[in-house]
């Protein structure tokens, strides 16, 4: 569960190392993100030579949380930290690497550039 002001870690290779989510789009009645879900960021931390800069503001999709989420059969899945991989303005991964594994909820929802990219979908 991602909500507003959260600090999240960045789990690709755009240069950003840290982000604070700042808006989740779906009206004022959404409070919360979770696997799969996009939201608004601005950089907190980046690398001098990386393509996000600090204080931008991007879409990112959010890839693990640390709160566990139920799924359809039953299961439960959590993960160590909260982290998201940056979006550009069409919908695709602004770095060229996804680092870690990622959720599967997110390969449902129509981000299967991210997943194909991750090194280990759970």
């Amino acid at each position: 569960m991602i909500q507003r002001y959260t600090y999240l870690n960045v789990a690709d290779n755009s240069g950003a190392k840290k982000v604070q989510c700042i808006g989740i789009p779906g009206g004022a009645r959404k409070k919360y993100a979770t696997l799969g879900d996009v939201i608004t960021v601005t950089v907190k931390q980046a690398t001098p030579d990386g393509n996000a800069k600090k204080g931008k503001i991007y879409r990112a999709v959010v890839v693990r949380t640390a709160k566990e989420v139920r799924r359809p059969d039953g299961s439960y899945v959590k993960f160590d930290d909260n982290a998201v991989v940056l979006l550009n303005q069409y919908g695709e991964p602004l770095g060229t690497r996804i680092l870690g594994p990622i959720a599967r909820e997110v390969r449902n929802k129509g981000y299967t550039k991210i997943a194909s990219l991750a090194p280990e979908v759970i």
